[in-house]
C-alpha cells in the first residue's frame, strides 16, 4: 500500500508547497477587489481570465509540447523566488503579482496553446496582472506625469485652431477660460482599459512579437490621443456652452457618456489590429507533429517534491524587511490653538498606530472648533502618502473629488459623506521641507523620487460642508500662518479658482 502511495507524494508535495505560497498574496488580492480604497475592478479581470481559461482547456487537445509542460513546471519554480524576495521586501503587489506567472505556468502545462480553441499563456498571465490595482500603482507613481502627457496633447491640438491658447503645465487658457488638467483626467483608466483590452485580444490572437509590439503601441498611442480628444471636447464645451443650449458637459450623465464614446473610438484601431493579425497568423503545425512524450506532475519525485514543499514553508516564514519604510521620526506637534480655538487632540486609531510604528514617519490630529486637522509627516510618501479617497472610502464614507484651489496655497478639494449621511469638505496639500507646495500625491512622489529622502508633509483640513466658504478659508490661512508654512514656495503660477477636466 505504502509503495502505491510512494509516486504520489512528489506531485503532493509540490502541489502542497505552491498553494502554500499562493495563499497569502491571493487572500490579499482578493480583499483589494472588495475594499473601495482601491477601487479595483480586479475581480471582473480574473473572471474574464477564467473564463478565457476554462473556454481553452476544455477544448480537445491537439498535440502536447514536452517543453512547454517543462517551461510550465520551470514557471512554478520561479513564482517561488518572486514570493521570496515579495515576503522578504514587505510589498504585497509583488507577491500577489507572481500569480500572474501561475497563470502562465498553468497554461503551459494544460497545452493551452495546442487545443481546439487555443490561447497564449502569456498573454493571457497579463491579462490577469490587470486583476492587481494597477491603476492605483500608475496612478501614484506616473499619475503626474500623465497629466503633463495629456496637457500637453489637448494644447496642441488646441492651438490647430485660430484662438490663442495659452499653455502653462496642467493649465490651459482658452477662450478666457481657465481649465485644468486634473489628476482623475490623466487619462489612467482610459489606458489600462485599453491595455486590457489589447492583453485579451492578444491571447485570442497569439500574435507575433512584431506584431504584439505594434499592437502595444497602438494601445498607448489610442489611449493619449482620446483623452486628449476627450479634453479638447470637454473644453469647447465649458466655451461653448451657451451655443449648446446651456449643456454643462462637466455634469452627469455627460461627462461619463462623452468618456465612454472617446474610449470606444480609441478601441477600433485594436479591432482593426487584431483583425490583420489573425489573417497573418501562421498556420498552425498538425497534431502529428505535435504529440510526444511529455512528463507530468505525476513523475516529480517524492524526495524533490518534499524539498520544495520544505523551502516553500521556509520562504513564508521569513521575517518582512519593507524597502519603503521611513526613518524614525516623532508625531508632528499641532499647534495649542489656531485662530479662536484651541486644540482637542484626537488620538490615532489603533490600526494607524501600529502602521507608523512599523514603516516609520508620523501623524497627529486635533479638533479645533468645528473644524479639524491631520497631519502625516514622511520620508516615504509611496508608503505613507495618499489622497482622501483612499483612506476615507476605506471607512464607509462616499468621497467624491471637486477640483483644485487656486491662490497661493493650492489644495485638493473634495466633497465626503460618512456613514450617518453627513457632508464633509476635505481640503488637501503636500508641503515638502525643501519648500514645494502641490494639491496632489501623485506630483509629491513625483518630486520626491528626484530627491529622495526629502521628508513631506500632508495637511489635511476638515470641515461642515454647511460651514460659510469665508470661515473655511480664514482657518485655511490660520493653519498655514500656525504651521510657519511659506506657500510662496510652490512651483507653479498659482491661479484662480479652475475647472478640472
Amino acid at each position: 500500500m505504502r509503495q502505491s502511495l510512494l509516486p504520489f507524494l512528489g506531485p503532493a508535495a509540490l502541489i502542497g508547497g505552491l498553494a502554500l505560497l499562493a495563499a497569502h498574496p491571493l487572500l490579499w488580492l482578493v480583499r483589494t477587489w472588495f475594499d473601495p480604497a482601491y477601487d479595483s475592478q480586479g475581480l471582473w479581470v480574473a473572471a474574464l481570465t477564467g473564463g478565457l481559461l476554462l473556454w481553452s482547456a476544455t477544448s480537445p487537445l491537439q498535440g502536447i509540447d514536452a517543453r512547454q509542460r517543462v517551461n510550465g513546471v520551470g514557471l512554478l519554480g520561479l513564482t517561488a523566488l518572486l514570493r521570496l524576495l515579495g515576503q522578504w521586501s514587505g510589498v504585497n503587489t509583488l507577491g500577489a503579482a507572481a500569480l500572474a506567472v501561475d497563470v502562465c505556468a498553468i497554461g503551459l502545462l494544460l497545452g493551452l496553446h495546442h487545443r481546439a480553441r487555443p490561447l497564449s499563456p502569456g498573454w493571457l498571465a497579463v491579462l490577469f496582472a490587470f486583476a492587481l490595482p494597477v491603476e492605483r500603482i500608475l496612478q501614484r507613481g506616473f499619475g503626474f506625469a500623465l497629466q503633463q502627457a495629456s496637457a500637453a496633447g489637448a494644447c496642441g491640438a488646441l492651438k490647430l485652431g485660430n484662438a490663442p491658447v495659452l499653455c502653462d503645465g496642467l493649465q490651459i487658457q482658452w477662450h478666457e477660460q481657465v481649465v485644468l488638467v486634473d489628476l482623475p483626467c490623466s487619462g489612467t483608466r482610459g489606458l489600462l482599459l485599453l491595455l486590457l483590452l489589447f492583453s485579451a485580444l492578444a491571447a485570442l490572437v497569439r500574435p507575433t512579437p512584431r506584431q504584439a509590439v505594434w499592437g502595444a503601441l497602438i494601445a498607448l498611442a489610442a489611449a493619449a490621443l482620446g483623452n486628449s480628444l476627450r479634453i479638447v471636447v470637454l473644453a469647447a464645451g465649458l466655451v461653448h456652452r451657451d451655443a449648446l443650449g446651456g449643456l454643462d458637459v462637466f455634469a452627469e450623465p455627460w461627462h461619463s457618456g462623452l468618456g465612454l464614446l472617446t474610449l470606444a473610438l480609441s478601441a477600433l484601431p485594436l479591432g482593426w489590429w487584431a483583425y490583420w493579425s489573425r489573417r497573418a497568423a501562421l498556420p498552425q503545425p498538425s497534431a502529428a507533429s505535435t504529440i510526444v512524450a511529455s512528463p507530468t506532475l505525476l513523475t516529480v519525485r517524492p524526495l524533490a517534491g518534499v524539498a520544495f514543499l520544505i523551502a516553500c514553508a521556509g520562504i513564508v516564514s521569513v521575517p518582512p524587511q519593507p524597502l519603503d519604510v521611513a526613518r524614525p521620526q516623532a508625531a508632528p506637534q499641532l499647534p495649542d490653538r489656531i485662530g479662536i480655538f484651541a486644540a482637542l487632540p484626537g488620538a490615532l486609531t489603533d490600526r494607524e498606530q501600529s502602521y507608523f510604528t512599523r514603516y516609520g514617519g508620523g501623524a497627529a490630529r486635533a479638533a479645533y472648533g468645528p473644524f479639524g486637522l491631520l497631519v502625516v509627516s514622511t520620508s516615504a510618501p509611496l508608503r505613507h502618502l495618499h489622497s482622501p479617497e483612499e483612506c476615507l472610502a476605506g471607512s464607509g464614507h462616499t468621497v467624491r473629488y471637486l477640483g483644485q484651489t487656486g491662490g497661493v496655497t493650492p489644495s485638493a478639494v473634495y466633497r465626503s459623506t460618512d456613514p450617518q449621511g453627513r457632508d464633509w469638505r476635505i481640503t488637501v496639500s503636500f508641503v515638502s521641507e525643501r519648500g514645494e507646495w502641490t494639491p496632489h500625491v501623485a506630483e509629491a512622489i513625483w518630486r520626491w523620487v528626484q530627491a529622495p529622502g526629502t521628508t513631506w508633509r500632508m495637511i489635511q483640513r476638515i470641515a461642515p460642508w454647511e460651514l460659510p466658504g469665508p470661515l473655511v478659508e480664514n482657518f485655511d490661512v490660520a493653519v498655514w500662518r500656525a504651521l510657519d508654512l511659506s506657500p510662496s514656495a510652490y512651483r507653479g503660477t498659482p491661479q484662480p479658482l479652475t475647472v478640472k477636466l
